[in-house]
């Protein structure tokens, strides 16, 4: 009998210590002001790819999706009081965020980039910004490039909730640019608000800023979640339902190599 009870109770405390996922549902944070990847539809709903990605994990991993709609920069406090259990709302990986994070690996990647007036040209030094304005989406890998590159150039920045603030500032001239991530970008360029505007400057690639890709985020030392959610991916690239949610929104392969 002490054995039996000896057995159980270290059972018990390796599935403690392995902090296991055993929900039957999963609450997630998105922010939904971020198309493609996240937006609202004339009935209210979120859609996007980062909202069909997430519903397709939760089918893989047999739980129920729980959304919870955040501003970006509310989404790791959220996973610190617990509010929510993942953060799937294109967060790039980087060392900073690891310090308050865990993360999978990547479901996608891209690149950030300046967005300006057709016709306009700006240096591989950005001097030509030098007095300009650009708006940045605040607590984002670009608003840290801006505050330590670009702000003691002399580059203005004004810094907002979501981008769809900064388009709307864009076009009635209150901001000179936008420095984003170049796929959602793409998506404005690509839209008929968009027709005026332009890639402009180098295409920022640098691991310190853009990092390995955005993740999930979850709260740290939660491995077995982040184990679960590595493994769903990996099963929807290998069964193809990731091409197929990609093939909705983007015209090329944004996982990256």
């Amino acid at each position: 009998m002490k054995k039996i009870t000896l057995i159980s109770g270290l059972a018990l405390a390796l599935m403690a210590g392995s902090n296991l996922y055993a929900a039957d549902s999963l609450r997630i944070g998105i922010e939904a002001a971020y198309p493609p990847f996240a937006s609202k539809n004339d009935k209210g709903e979120i859609v996007g790819f980062d909202y069909d990605i997430g519903n397709a994990l939760c089918a893989q991993m047999q739980v129920k999706c729980v959304w919870h709609e955040v501003e970006f920069d509310g989404l790791i406090p959220s996973l610190k009081v617990k509010k929510i259990d993942a953060a799937l709302s294109s967060m790039t990986i980087t060392d900073e965020r690891k310090k308050s994070v865990d993360f999978t690996h990547k479901y996608y990647f891209t690149s950030s980039r300046l967005v300006m007036k057709k016709g306009a040209v700006v240096d591989d030094q950005y001097q030509s910004l030098v007095g300009k304005t650009i708006g940045v989406q605040r607590a984002t890998t670009t608003d840290r490039y801006a505050t330590e590159v670009l702000e003691p150039k002399g580059v203005k920045v004004k810094r907002y909730s979501n981008n769809e603030e900064i388009y709307m500032d864009l076009a009635s001239g209150r901001v000179d640019a936008i420095f984003a991530d170049t796929i959602p970008l793409d998506d404005f360029l690509s839209m008929p608000r968009g027709a005026d505007y332009a890639f402009v400057g180098p295409e920022l690639k640098d691991p310190k800023y853009v990092g390995e890709g955005a993740g999930i985020a979850v709260r740290k030392g939660n491995s077995a979640l982040v184990g679960q959610l590595n493994a769903a991916i990996d099963a929807l690239r290998a069964s193809g339902e990731y091409q197929k949610i990609e093939g909705k929104y983007f015209k090329s392969d944004i996982y990256g190599d």
